[in-house]
């Protein structure tokens, strides 16, 4: 699934997805990764300066983080520029989400907070393929 919101002429697309490879759920260790395209869609140039995020992990611990820019980036976006970028957390159930906002500045000094729409971070389940009797045309209910 993929998310989206403009704020102040500033579109933010976040595309979030389970990583199988860095997690361990038998010691509740769930990675998820997602990428974010921060697109101006404005006729002003704008910094982005901060983050700010809200993380809601089902096990009942929510954190907040800020910082300076993305992954030590404080990309400038002209008009009709994008940048992107990918980045992850740990959280320690299957289920969880993010939301926030990232603090960006135009060249005449107004700040600005543009708002990262909450996104779920949930594990794909698979379900176990039900198999038929030799008799049966259909498959029984579960108990």
């Amino acid at each position: 699934m993929r998310y989206e919101q403009a704020t102040d002429g500033i579109r933010v697309r976040v595309q979030p997805w389970f990583s199988l490879a860095g997690s361990d759920p038998e010691e509740g260790t769930f990675v998820f990764s997602y990428d974010i395209t921060l697109s101006n869609e404005g006729d002003t140039s704008a910094q982005l300066l901060f983050r700010h995020w809200y993380i809601h992990d089902a096990s009942g611990e929510d954190t907040e983080v800020d910082g300076d820019g993305v992954v030590g980036q404080q990309p400038m976006l002209g008009p009709g520029d994008s940048h992107q970028y990918q980045s992850y957390c740990v959280l320690r159930s299957p289920v969880g989400y993010m939301e926030g906002y990232y603090t960006f500045v135009r060249s005449d000094g107004e700040r600005f907070r543009v708002a990262v729409p909450r996104f779920d971070l949930s594990v794909p389940f698979v379900l176990p393929s039900l198999v038929l009797d030799e008799d049966d045309s259909e498959p029984g209910l579960l108990n």
